[in-house]
């Protein structure tokens, strides 16, 4: 596969393309265009990815100035710290058995979130999720209180940290930053280099980001949405 194109919904389209094969950004925008179901087109990448750019521009894209964007970071994992927590706090991988739970404390962390069991079950049936990498902190109740998964891309040696989040009753005790270390150590024990995260900046508030300032991570690019017209 060298290009691909998805449009989750209307008007707007997600599309990665081989960087040996620039032509086919052209192709994928025309695709987008002819099933297009609104007259406002917009497509979000990231301000690395030149040869994206420079396709857009040319089918009349122009960038658009928005009130958040995705900051890109990464970080080594060869100096990892050790996790550190509160007497009787436990990090761990999480299980089937353990669903309750781990549904409980993303809802907790995510108040507007809509996952359900079922859905959650499709995620840990999808490739490549690991239950090895689906790390929680466990308070000394038996609560969850903080949550990590990554998303392993063995092919690069590179782990996505998605999603991660605490239950709003165990903020400012450092479990955001201890089950994110746990999980990293995991994701180093299964053979990665690399750890990317993609946290939003904006909406007047820098969001995840000191997290992971904190943890090591270092920007390397962000997103920008571009828009046309179409016809």
């Amino acid at each position: 596969m060298v290009a691909w194109g998805w449009v989750p919904r209307r008007g707007h389209l997600e599309l990665l393309v081989d960087p040996a094969r620039p032509d086919l950004v052209g192709t994928v925008l025309d695709w987008f265009a002819s099933v297009a179901t609104v007259p406002k087109l917009t497509v979000t990448v990231t301000d690395t990815q030149k040869y994206v750019i420079t396709a857009l521009e040319e089918h009349g894209y122009a960038p658009t100035e928005g009130k958040s964007y995705f900051s890109y970071q990464t970080r080594e994992l060869a100096d990892l710290p050790e996790p550190l927590l509160p007497n009787g706090f436990t990090a761990r991988p999480s299980t089937e058995a353990d669903l309750d739970r781990r549904l409980a404390v993303h809802h907790a962390a995510w108040s507007n979130s809509t996952f359900t069991e079922a859905h959650y079950r499709d995620v840990m049936a999808a490739w490549p999720y690991r239950t090895d990498l689906d790390w929680i902190i466990e308070t000394p109740d038996g609560d969850f209180a903080a949550n990590c998964l990554i998303w392993l891309d063995d092919h690069n040696r590179v782990g996505l940290l998605e999603p991660v989040g605490t239950d709003p009753r165990f903020r400012r005790q450092g479990l955001g930053r201890a089950v994110c270390l746990a999980a990293m150590h995991a994701l180093r024990a299964a053979g990665a280099d690399r750890a990317v995260v993609y946290p939003t900046f904006g909406h007047g508030h820098p969001g995840a980001i000191p997290l992971y300032e904190d943890l090591g991570f270092r920007p390397y690019a962000r997103s920008i949405t571009y828009t046309a017209t179409a016809g």
